[in-house]
């Protein structure tokens, strides 16, 4: 943990929920975000809808990578995304990741380069967010990277969201 670094506790979901919304706030160029399908932790709420919208409106170099195990869902229940998608496809993508990674439980989002919060398992909504903790992030980031090279394309600007 570098000199700066702060670190909270996070006890539940309400306060994962609470943690994404602040990485998500705080954003000013990149944000990646692996969870199982996105469902229930605030991914189609208004706000979170805004800031991510600042964020990719603030710089066409600016990236929204969301990576899950069923990316279904979030064609199914999140439509403010899905407008995102559609809005913004040069600088987001959603991938899927196959089968081989299915036995990654650890959701995680990371912002810029020193921001991170990631919860201990799917089923446990015990977690941490990391302020300012740039060797975290970075080992976060690297862990993503792998993922997502290893999986596909899962939602395009042109999905209905049936």
């Amino acid at each position: 943990m570098s000199g700066g670094a702060q670190h909270t506790q996070l006890n539940g979901v309400a306060e994962y929920i609470v943690a994404l919304d602040t990485l998500c706030g705080t954003a000013q160029r990149t944000l990646f975000v692996f969870e199982k399908n996105f469902e229930g932790i605030g991914f189609n709420s208004e706000a979170r809808y805004l800031s991510l919208r600042r964020l990719l409106l603030s710089s066409p170099a600016n990236r929204l990578h969301l990576l899950a195990h069923d990316a279904s869902m979030i064609a199914l229940h999140c439509p403010r995304l899905i407008l995102l998608l559609r809005q913004f496809s040069h600088n987001m993508h959603v991938y899927q990741t196959p089968p081989h990674l299915l036995h990654l439980t650890e959701p995680f989002a990371v912002a810029d380069e020193s921001h991170y919060a990631r919860r201990f398992h799917f089923d446990d909504p015990r977690g941490i967010l990391a302020q300012d903790d740039a060797e975290g992030a970075r080992v976060l980031k690297s862990r993503f990277g792998e993922m997502w090279a290893a999986s596909r394309p899962a939602l395009s600007a042109a999905t209905t969201g049936l």
